[in-house]
């Protein structure tokens, strides 16, 4: 069972950067693709970045290409992986939950995704 715990999220100015972490454990964590969606207020969950297993294919929304970043660390061991995003030039529309998950392989869409962590709260002001 895999399981994943978000981290790093909090309120922010416009302009302003923030990085979210996901600590992933269990099963072969390290040998899946990771991915981070967002829900904002009233808006269904989007597409904001993922990575494959080896962490050097990385793919973005249109809402993160060009400011956020996307990495991951499996040097830990094969159950334990860290995935972070590194969120620049933050903006009033990007305050959403954002949900880090993980795939068998990467892609844009939810449903490819089988396990999901609970979230983290982003809070941008202008």
């Amino acid at each position: 069972q895999v399981q994943l715990v978000e981290s790093g999220g909090g309120l922010v100015q416009a302009g302003g950067s923030l990085r979210l972490s996901c600590a992933a454990s269990g099963g072969d964590v390290s040998s899946v693709a990771m991915g981070w969606f967002r829900q904002a207020p009233g808006k269904a969950r989007e597409f904001v970045a993922a990575i494959n297993w080896r962490g050097d294919v990385p793919y973005y929304g249109d809402s993160a290409r060009g400011r956020y970043a996307i990495s991951r660390d499996n040097t830990k061991a094969a159950t334990v992986t860290t995935v972070n995003l590194r969120m620049n030039r933050l903006r009033p529309d990007d305050t959403a939950v954002y949900y880090c998950a993980a795939a068998p392989s990467s892609g844009l869409r939810q449903a490819q995704y089988e396990y999901w962590g609970q979230g983290t709260q982003v809070t941008v002001s202008s």
